[in-house]
Formats: C-alpha cells, sequence, structure tokens
C-alpha cells in the first residue's frame, strides 16, 4: 500500500487533472444515465411472471392483479337468485366506468361458490385494467388506486333500493401509503447535511468537507459505469436511489478512517507526504478489504436471475469500488496539499497559534512531538478504552447478555412470513373491512380475494375448468363465452380458492392447480409469482452463503494473520444479520411499533426481496466496521503482545470513527425510508435497525467481548496456514 501510495502522490498533478475530468464527465453522465434506468419489475423465466404477462398482453387486464371482490346484500325478503338481470345491469355499468376491466358476477355464471348461505348475499370479481389514474394493472399491495368507490357509484344506481355494496379485496384492505413521499434529491440532501453535521462534530474543522468530496465524486464516477451498463443490460432504476445514499455513507466511512490515521501521524510529528504514506500505510488495506467485503456480500444479488435485483447488486458493488478507488488515490493527494490548511481552524480550537513545532524523526512514535493541534489525536478515545476496558473485565457477562439477545432475535427470524399479506392482517375497520365482514358472514371463501387466472392457449378450456374444479381446495373456477374472455386462441379461467392464497394452504392449492393444468395452461397470479420468486432467489441462497463465506474467510485470514478470528467474525457476522430479520419480523410483521414509528399498519408479511436485499447490503457494511476495529486490534497487538492492551487500543481508536461512519449511513437509510412504496419503506428501515444495532450492540459489546474471551487464540496461525495464505 505504501508503494502504491507513493507512485500517487509523485503524481499529484495527473491525479488533480484525472479527478476533476472525472467529475465533469459524471455530471454530463448522471442524466443521461438516469434516463435509461429501467422502471419495470420484471422477472423472466419465472413460469408465473411469464403467465402473468401474456394475460395481460393478450386481455389487458388480470394476471399479476388482484381483483377487487364486489359484496352485494339485498334487503331483506329479496333473494339474490330472482335478482340476476338487475345484478347484471349494475355490474356492466361497472365495466362502463371501467372499461377495459374484466367482470366476472353471479350474475353472469350462476355459480353457488359466488352466493352466500343467507340467499341474500353474492359477489362479483373485477379485474382493472388502466386505472382511473391512468396506470396499467399490476403493482405492489397498497400501491394501487382503490376503484372501489367508482364501482359502488357505478352499481347502487341498478339495485333495489336498501341494497348494499361494499368492495373489498387485499388492495382495498392495505395500508394506503402516502403518495407524496420525499423524493430523490431530498433523501439525498438528507444524507448529506447528516455526515456533513457528524464530521464537523469529529474533525471540528473545514477537513470535514474532505469526506463529502471524496463522496460526491466516487458518486459521480459510479453514474458514469450505470451509463455505460444501460447500452449492455437492462439497469432499474432502484440504483438512482440506492446508489448515492450508499456511496454517501460507504465513501465517507473510508475517508474517515484515512483522514483520522493522518490527523494521528501528524500527532507523531510526521508531515507531508511522509504522515500521508504512513497513514494509508495504516488505513488503506482496511479500506481495500472493507470494499472487497462490500462487493462479495452484493454478489449474492447480481448472481442472481432478477433483474432488479441485479441492478441493485451492480450498483452497490460499482459505489463500493468507485469509493475505494476515489479515496485511495484522490484523499492522499487532497491531504498531502490541502489538508493543513483544511485543518487550521482546528488549531485555533487548540489554543496554539503554532504553525510547527518541535519535529521528531520519522521511525519516532513519540506522542509529545508534534503540533498542539494534533495532540488529541495522538491519544485513543478516553471514553471508548474506558468502555473496551470495561467490556474486557466484563466479557462473559457482556458475551451473555448481548450474545443471548442477538440469538432471541434470531430465532424470531425464523417465523418470518414471505408471502402475500392475508386479510387478518390488514385494516380492521373502514368500507373494505366491512365488505371482508360481510363476505364472512354470508359464508363464502375469503379466498375469493386472492382469485387468480389460469391461460389456456388454444384446446378445450371447458375440459381444464372441469379438471380444475376437482381439484382439493378449489371453491370455483369462473368461465365466460363473452369476448373478454377470450383472445387469439387463448381463454382465461379464474380460480376461486377457498382459503387466502398467502396462507400454506392457498399456496397448496396453487401447486395442486398448477399440477392439474399440466401442460394445458398457464397459471399467473400475484401468489404464484411470489411462490416462484422465492424458489428462485432463495433455493440456492445456501450454497451461495456458502461460498460467500469462504471468499470472505480467506480474505480476512490475509488481512488479521488469523485462522479463528474471521471465524469469529463470520459468526457474528451471521448473528447479526439473523437478529436484523428478527427485528424486522417484530416490526413489521407483528406489528409492534410499527403504527407508532411510521404511521402504518403492518400487513402480517415481509416482502419477498427484503430479507436478500438485507442481507447483501448488510454483510457489507457490517463487515466493513468488522475489518476496520479488528485490523486496528491486529495493529495493537503486533505492537504490544497483549490482548486485552489490544482490544482496549482498537476500540479506543476506531469506536468514535466507526460510530460516526455508522450514524451517516442510518439517517441515510432513515432518510430513504420515507418513501412511498411499502416495501421500499421496509427494506430501508431494515437497513437503518441493521446499522444501528451493528454499530452499537456488536462492535461494541459483542466483539471486544469475544475477542477479549478469545485471548491468544485470536491470533493463532500455524506456519502451514501462514504459507499457504502468503503471509508472514
Amino acid at each position: 500500500m505504501q508503494r502504491f501510495t507513493a507512485f500517487v502522490l509523485r503524481r499529484k498533478a495527473l491525479v488533480m487533472v484525472l479527478a476533476a475530468a472525472a467529475f465533469l464527465v459524471g455530471l454530463g453522465a448522471t442524466p443521461l444515465a438516469i434516463q435509461r434506468l429501467s422502471e419495470e419489475y420484471a422477472h423472466p423465466g419465472m413460469p408465473a411472471f411469464d403467465a402473468n404477462q401474456q394475460i395481460t398482453r393478450l386481455y389487458g387486464n388480470g394476471g399479476y392483479q388482484r381483483p377487487f371482490t364486489t359484496v352485494v346484500t339485498f334487503p331483506p325478503g329479496r333473494p339474490a337468485g330472482v335478482r340476476r338481470e338487475e345484478l347484471g345491469r349494475a355490474f356492466a355499468a361497472v365495466a362502463g366506468v371501467l372499461p377495459e376491466a374484466r367482470v366476472v358476477s353471479y350474475a353472469d355464471t350462476g355459480d353457488p361458490a359466488l352466493a352466500g348461505a343467507d340467499g341474500r348475499t353474492v359477489l362479483g370479481l373485477v379485474f382493472p385494467g388502466t386505472y382511473s389514474d391512468g396506470s396499467p394493472p399490476g403493482g405492489g399491495l397498497g400501491e394501487v388506486p382503490d376503484e372501489s368507490g367508482r364501482i359502488v357509484a357505478a352499481m347502487t344506481p341498478h339495485l333495489p333500493p336498501g341494497t348494499a355494496v361494499r368492495v373489498t379485496g387485499l388492495d382495498a384492505l392495505a395500508p394506503t401509503v402516502d403518495a407524496g413521499g420525499v423524493n430523490v434529491p431530498v433523501k439525498i440532501g438528507i444524507g448529506l447535511l447528516a455526515a456533513l453535521v457528524v464530521l464537523l462534530l469529529v474533525f471540528r474543522s473545514a477537513l470535514a468537507f474532505a469526506p463529502l468530496l471524496i463522496s460526491v465524486l466516487a458518486i459521480f464516477v459510479s453514474f458514469v459505469a450505470i451509463l455505460l451498463l444501460t447500452f449492455v443490460m437492462t439497469v432499474h432504476d432502484v440504483a438512482l436511489t440506492t446508489m448515492p445514499l450508499l456511496g454517501l455513507g460507504i465513501a465517507v466511512d473510508y475517508s474517515l478512517l484515512v483522514v483520522a490515521r493522518w490527523r494521528e501521524e501528524q500527532a507523531r510529528g510526521h508531515r507531508g507526504d511522509e504522515a500521508v504514506l504512513r497513514a494509508m500505510a495504516g488505513a488503506g488495506r482496511p479500506v481495500l478489504f472493507s470494499g472487497l467485503a462490500v462487493g462479495v456480500g452484493l454478489v449474492t444479488m447480481v448472481v442472481l436471475p432478477v433483474p432488479f435485483l441485479r441492478s441493485l447488486g451492480l450498483a452497490g458493488m460499482i459505489i463500493a469500488a468507485a469509493s475505494v478507488a476515489v479515496t485511495l488515490t484522490v484523499l492522499p493527494v487532497l491531504l498531502s496539499r490541502a489538508g493543513h490548511r483544511l485543518d487550521r481552524r482546528s488549531a485555533r480550537g487548540s489554543g496554539s497559534g503554532s504553525a510547527s513545532g518541535s519535529e521528531v524523526g520519522s521511525g519516532s512514535g513519540s506522542q509529545a512531538a508534534g503540533d498542539a493541534r494534533f495532540r488529541r489525536e495522538a491519544q485513543a478515545g478516553r471514553a471508548w478504552s474506558a468502555w473496551a476496558d470495561w467490556m474486557v473485565r466484563r466479557r462473559v457477562l457482556a458475551v451473555l447478555v448481548a450474545g443471548g439477545l442477538l440469538a432471541g432475535l434470531s430465532v424470531t427470524a425464523t417465523r418470518i412470513d414471505l408471502g402475500l399479506p392475508e386479510s387478518h392482517d390488514l385494516r380492521t375497520s373502514g368500507p373494505a373491512h366491512e365488505g371482508l365482514v360481510a363476505l364472512r358472514a354470508a359464508g363464502l371463501p375469503s379466498g375469493v380475494l386472492t382469485a387468480f387466472d389460469v391461460l389456456v392457449p388454444g384446446g378445450d378450456s371447458g375440459a381444464v375448468a372441469d379438471r380444475l374444479r376437482r381439484v382439493d381446495g378449489v371453491a370455483a373456477v369462473l368461465t365466460s363465452g363473452a369476448p373478454g374472455w377470450r383472445a387469439k386462441g387463448t381463454a382465461v379461467l379464474t380460480v376461486v380458492p377457498v382459503a387466502e392464497a398467502g396462507g400454506p394452504q392457498g399456496e397448496a392449492v396453487v401447486t395442486r392447480v398448477r399440477q392439474a393444468v399440466g401442460d394445458d395452461g398457464r397459471v399467473g397470479g400475484s401468489a404464484a409469482q411470489s411462490m416462484d420468486f422465492r424458489a428462485h432467489a432463495y433455493g440456492a441462497f445456501p450454497w451461495m452463503l456458502a461460498l460467500i463465506a469462504l471468499v470472505t474467510y480467506v480474505m480476512l485470514a490475509r488481512a488479521f494473520r488469523s485462522l479463528l478470528l474471521p471465524l469469529k467474525a463470520l459468526a457474528v457476522n451471521l448473528l447479526s444479520l439473523g437478529a436484523v430479520l428478527g427485528a424486522m419480523v417484530l416490526l413489521w410483521q407483528d406489528g409492534w411499533g410499527t403504527s407508532t414509528l411510521l404511521d402504518i399498519r403492518p400487513t402480517g408479511s415481509i416482502g419477498e426481496f427484503v430479507p436478500l436485499t438485507i442481507f447483501a447490503f448488510l454483510y457489507g457494511l457490517s463487515m466493513d466496521y468488522e475489518v476496520f476495529i479488528l485490523a486496528r486490534m491486529r495493529e495493537e497487538y503486533d505492537r504490544t503482545g497483549s490482548t486485552s492492551l489490544a482490544v482496549v487500543g482498537g476500540i479506543g481508536r476506531t469506536g468514535r470513527l466507526v460510530t460516526s461512519a455508522a450514524l451517516v449511513l442510518f439517517v441515510s437509510f432513515a432518510a430513504l425510508a420515507m418513501t412511498p412504496e411499502l416495501d421500499v419503506k421496509v427494506f430501508a428501515s431494515g437497513l437503518a435497525l441493521g446499522i444501528a444495532l451493528d454499530a452499537t450492540l456488536i462492535r461494541a459489546v459483542l466483539v471486544p467481548a469475544v475477542v477479549a474471551m478469545m485471548g491468544r487464540w485470536n491470533w493463532w496461525l500455524p506456519g502451514w496456514a501462514a504459507r499457504l495464505l502468503r503471509v508472514r
């Protein structure tokens, strides 16, 4: 690392010219890249996704879209069976206000599965085409327009006085997210402001702007890479929001570590390029290994056959690589040329107007030497050193308390539900809930809320329908000879399950329907698509996790020169991730505080992509902090030969930096959690929670306590392993 830094410092002018050029090119490339990003959440190759796409293309409705369920209750003494003509006119009026909708009801089919036991309640299903706001069919739960009011208004004039028309459905029952939200520039602005405040508190001088400058440059360089990628592949617009916020956090992390180490070398009496070289020798390798760790974690998403997740992973890898590159090249030159000038305020604040102090030899470690402005940096943080000492002396208690809490949360994570929400987990008041109550009171199956389509290409759709009616768990199979049910040699059938498709029984029905259809049709619906996504994304995940852990282990073994310390790091990292997912179950699935904190009712399940993305991001980011802390502990151990002193010195030197860096990322992801999309709220809040948990309970309590307990075993590296790893 010193040789590389010396190479960079010999070419200061060239580095600054290239940095300025990269900034200008990135500034011009950013709007072009944004215009070329895709907004489509495609899952090509997944059977249900392909079926849903074909259904939507042929019929303009249905497919992934969940139906609006209309519950019509006639007045007493007016049985529904003799009111079918009026009922038919009412549902025809719905087709008038939603011209591209596909509507099916008891009036069309006379199917007893759509009539209640009271004889007065009947059902109809409305699959919207284009919504009233012009948006196409489909969309996340609670993120599509609620057409309930238009349906009720269209039907009521055609029905007898006293008839109750209620509309329910998963989308009508789902929590509505504020469509205003916070736009991307505001989110980035919040992150920048948070970073500036934290950095000013840390450095107390204009030097706080150096990490921000590095992060901005890294973000613009990343957009150049994103623009180039759009010419060879589809890049989803999730990169637009995630990459700047992630880049802000990562680049500030790396810059914070290097600048703090540079100030430390200044405190030891080193000046100019010598201080930069020594700072990069101590901090450069952790930055490089941290960038590799982030990239390894994000490989999880890059190799998955899900385009928007691949885009998210690639964007993360690009910003991590750009952050490392800019930190290792531009920041050393910036510190060499302008470090002292940027840090002048610190000199005035220290009470010393001296521009220089007594110098010592470059090999001296004397803390008394050097400018008065840097004396504070010569010592490890007192508060963090005292805390680490307390952890060392009470390491068993700390491991039991912190480990027990994390283990309990990890066990909670085993209850995670990635399927569709069920109606009992959604709204408990309002018109949609009243419709659900009326539906249940009439003895009708709530599975109608998750009715799904089967596309029959040619052949005899009647034979397929008869076969599906005999499937266990199917309440009805709806079809019609109307034009809206046949297109280009195909027919569409709507399957009504008894149980809602979001639960285990409902998913079992989907599986049996697929088996019964065989090669004679294609099964669509949101539940089937969710099942396919989980099978594709999580099926090979254990093997992928094993490979990522192996690669990370080898990297960390080389970085720490130990065989056991990387195992500890991996175990703590996985425990941290399990605890975050457990906390997400409590927060979003069970609803502990969700309404109070975010004014959103929990849905009883978590988006199927959330655990995977949280793992991919937090694995690298938490390993980031692990590398910072353990690399410094390794350095302190090499200097003192004492594990206890290594723990106290390592935490004393890095505790403030890790906490400050985590605070920047926490605020950035908290800002992202203010987005209007519910799934993104869940994802971003999980990342913010994970960062907070990792920087406090994991790195401040569990890591120092476990390292202290392991003693000299932390540094065990037999000769054969050293030769294999090619380290001393």
